[in-house]
């Protein structure tokens, strides 16, 4: 059913179906009906996925992952009502649509509706375990992410692949952390490639959410960080175990460019934050479960420390152009937010995925202005409507080279040790 939606003209003919009301408000209430029911009738092809996405959602819950809707920071017991789609539709409401006088914005309504349709898309990501294919399952749900960025859509892109689809699926913040340690033995049963990938992306995003707990929320107290981070730690720890041995692998064939760049980039990000947990002989408790990766790791480390050491060097953070390492964020899923929330008001698409801000490379790519501009957008509204942490307002999406040089300089002095 979604192959069909996606690859279609179904999506056009939702939006143009909105896009028909009298003015932006109710174009965003009739798209907002659609959300809440998962089911659209617009077109030559009607879509209802209430079934399947309530099967789903309700299998994924209980595993212990709330896919589709965010915690409720107010309340601070529940989950909110509204997906999160729908709770970013109703903030244009509040902003871009309150008078009867603005037209329809068919580029608003398209970037709303993909991103309501890669949260379904996030939801099946934890799925593809199921009926014991999950690698098949994982390329057909690339088929599927490839479409909905494709040229059907509204030109927003989100996820560079389906493996951080998963990342999308697990980065906001769940109370009770049962389900990561279940799906992190899932995720180890899949072929090479697509682990790799999924390191490559959990890496760096860990990186910069622990850097900014360290600098934030734990007051630079590396015992509170590792304790209130139990769930994280293990995750960090199978990433660069396998983008370690993915680099050993290029060393050993003479691997160069941009592949290896990016492995190498991904790993500094990772032990940014906390490296003696991952080099050293003394594991703290957090990582007790993951002594064999973690032994991997060290081993290999070790082995090829002085030539890593030397790599490392050419991704500290300049005052010019762009580095994942001056990036601090609380949850990733807060960067994808408000990358599409900005978009919305601008009614323009950012040409970047979630993955496009975890890394740098090529240097001179010229992305990375791209990069630093969205980064400090990002950071200016977060500064513009901070949170409460440690009993101080501060904003949750940081983008400082200089603190990201002194990171840098903190974990590569733990690793010559």
């Amino acid at each position: 059913m979604l192959e069909t939606a996606i690859a279609g003209a179904t999506r056009q003919e939702i939006v143009e179906h909105a896009a028909s009301a009298a003015d932006f408000r109710h174009a965003l209430v009739h798209l907002r009906d659609g959300m809440r029911a998962h089911a659209w009738t617009a077109g030559a092809l009607p879509l209802n996925l209430t079934s399947i996405v309530n099967r789903y959602d309700t299998k994924t819950r209980q595993e212990g992952f709330h896919v589709l809707n965010d915690w409720d920071g107010l309340a601070d017991h529940v989950v909110n009502a509204d997906t999160i789609p729908v709770d970013v539709l109703n903030f244009l409401i509040a902003n871009r649509g309150p008078g009867s006088d603005v037209a329809p914005d068919r580029v608003a309504l398209a970037i709303l509706l993909d991103y309501y349709f890669v949260h379904i898309l996030a939801l099946l990501s934890l799925r593809v375990w199921d009926e014991g294919r999950a690698d098949e399952q994982l390329d057909r749900l690339q088929s599927l992410l490839g479409d909905l960025q494709g040229p059907n859509g509204s030109g927003q892109p989100f996820a560079a692949d389906a493996e951080s689809l998963i990342l999308i699926a697990t980065c906001h913040y769940e109370r009770e952390e049962r389900g990561y340690d279940l799906l992190l033995e899932r995720v180890q049963t899949l072929n090479h490639a697509h682990r790799v990938k999924i390191a490559l992306g959990h890496a760096p995003s860990m990186g910069s959410h622990l850097r900014f707990g360290f600098e934030a929320t734990y007051a630079r107290d590396t015992t509170k960080t590792r304790d209130d981070n139990v769930a994280d730690y293990p995750w960090l720890c199978f990433a660069l175990a396998t983008l370690m041995r993915e680099y050993a692998r290029m060393q050993d064939a003479g691997v160069q460019g941009v592949e290896r760049d990016r492995v190498v980039e991904a790993l500094l990000n990772g032990l940014s934050a906390d490296a003696r947990a991952f080099v050293g002989d003394h594991p703290p408790a957090s990582l007790l479960t993951s002594e064999a990766d973690r032994v991997a790791f060290r081993d290999l480390f070790r082995t090829h420390r002085s030539a890593l050491l030397d790599e490392f060097e050419r991704f500290r953070p300049q005052d010019e152009g762009y580095s994942p390492l001056a990036f601090f964020f609380n949850f990733s899923h807060n960067v994808l937010k408000g990358t599409v929330v900005d978009a919305l008001l601008r009614g323009e698409p950012w040409p970047l995925t979630l993955n496009d801000l975890l890394t740098g490379v090529p240097a001179g790519d010229p992305k990375n202005d791209e990069r630093r501009a969205l980064a400090e957008t990002l950071m200016g509204y977060a500064r513009a409507h901070p949170s409460p942490i440690r009993g101080r307002m501060m904003p949750v999406i940081v983008y400082d080279p200089a603190t990201g040089r002194q990171s840098m300089s903190v974990a590569m002095g733990k690793m010559r040790e």
